[in-house]
């Protein structure tokens, strides 16, 4: 049994069809949904959506944001959003090296709001390098 899932991110629809069991990247951990789920509201971090149509699976990175879930209908809306299969592995490497190291130069320094950005940025890249990994 499937159920309608919908990813939204401010500039396009990325997602929007059927699945058969989605993994999301909630701020408390992953979280599984299947047809007959409870209905609930969630905060997603940055990580990656699993999709599974039948016996394969889709990856999308995502940029933190919200999941609802009601009436078999998943929708998630989120700052952005990426199919995997859409990503330059050899880019998504790159640019997740120079987040890394943009990071690390705050490393043993207090937090600040450029800290806090360096670390969201890591987050997004390993999320899309994740992605582009999974397809």
């Amino acid at each position: 049994m499937s159920f309608t899932l919908r990813v939204l991110a401010p500039d396009q629809s990325v997602f929007d069809g059927s699945a058969d069991e989605v993994i999301l990247p909630s701020t408390t951990g992953q979280l599984g949904v299947l047809t007959g789920h409870v209905s609930m509201l969630t905060a997603l971090d940055s990580g990656v959506l699993r999709v599974r149509e039948g016996n394969s699976w889709k990856a999308i990175a995502l940029s933190g944001g919200f999941a609802e879930v009601d009436a078999d209908e998943v929708t998630v809306l989120v700052n952005a959003a990426e199919l995997g299969s859409n990503i330059d592995t050899a880019t998504a490497e790159k640019a997740f090296e120079a987040a890394q190291q943009l990071f690390n130069g705050f490393e043993g320094k207090p937090s600040s709001p450029e800290k806090i950005k360096a670390e969201k940025s890591l987050a997004n890249a390993r999320a899309r390098l994740s992605a582009s990994r999974a397809g």
